[in-house]
């Protein structure tokens, strides 16, 4: 018996799509399965690699720095909830705070 190397994934292409699929392929010597699988993968990678990153600009990333080195003073309404949270969660129990938007 033929031990199960991994999920089947189908789906439905014209032949257009298919001739075109099967020329790059044959181009990078792969399979028609390989090819796909690789371009698919390969996107996948640059979009999460995309969506997980964020690029500042020198400028954005010295106010960053800048942000956390030195940050705003609190306002009341902050300093408020933070008391409220803490004196809920005194034994280190994840509380909650009674919360509602303005």
């Amino acid at each position: 018996m033929l031990a199960q190397t991994g999920k089947r994934l189908t789906t439905r292409i014209t032949d257009h799509v298919l001739d075109k699929l099967q020329h790059a392929a044959d181009l990078v010597g792969a399979t028609l399965n390989q090819f796909v699988v690789q371009a698919a993968l390969d996107r996948a990678e640059r979009i999460i690699e995309s969506e997980s990153t964020i690029v500042l600009t020198r400028r954005e990333s010295l106010r960053l720095l800048e942000m956390i080195e030195n940050p705003p003073p609190r306002k009341e309404r902050f300093k408020k909830l933070m008391a409220d949270y803490q004196k809920g969660n005194v034994n280190g129990s994840d509380s909650s705070v009674e919360w509602s938007p303005r």
